[in-house]
Parts: C-alpha cells; structure tokens; sequence
C-alpha cells in the first residue's frame, strides 16, 4: 500500500494520520493485507462454516477476579466525559430522517 492511499483511506474513515506516520502505516497496512491473501490460500473443502468455538472447547470460569474500573477512574483520562460515560464526536453529519 503506498502512503497516498492511506492518506485516502484515512480521509475516508476520517482517522487523523500525521504525515510521519505514513510510511509506516502503509507498511502495516500492506502486512495485514497480505495475511488476508494467504487465507484465501488455504483449502477449505468440506468444512462447514461456523462463527462459534466448539463445544468441546475449553472455558474458563466465569467468575470476577477482583479487578474493576468505577466509572470515574475508567473515564479519568478521557478528552469528554460526563456522569461516568465517554463523550464521543458525532460520525455521521446531516442525517436526514
């Protein structure tokens, strides 16, 4: 992927890429595309589709340990944040119902 792609592609998903950080964005970005195209690689005849582990796989205890934000410390370091919940900008502008 070259630098002025992802300039393009950042612009569209309206993501803020410095400059500087092109390059190597782009390096990223070309490495994870090529993972995907070794998936498309492998055979995959005769398996059924699933979007879920096995049954048989191996879970752990669904049991709390201990560790938890109160709403005030998860939102601490927040740029927005008002009665314990993130403030975040609009994504979509002039929505017309």
């Amino acid at each position: 992927m070259k630098p002025e792609e992802v300039r393009a592609v950042a612009e569209l998903a309206r993501l803020d890429v410095p400059d500087a950080e092109l390059e190597r964005t782009a390096r990223e970005l070309s490495a994870v595309l090529e993972f995907t195209a070794t998936l498309k690689r492998l055979d995959l005849a005769g398996l059924e589709p699933t979007a879920f582990a096995p049954r048989e796989a191996p879970l752990r205890d669904d049991a709390p340990d201990g560790r938890t934000l109160d709403p005030d410390r998860a939102t601490a370091g927040a740029p927005g944040a008002e009665h314990g919940f993130f403030i975040v900008p609009p994504i979509v502008d002039d929505v017309q119902p």
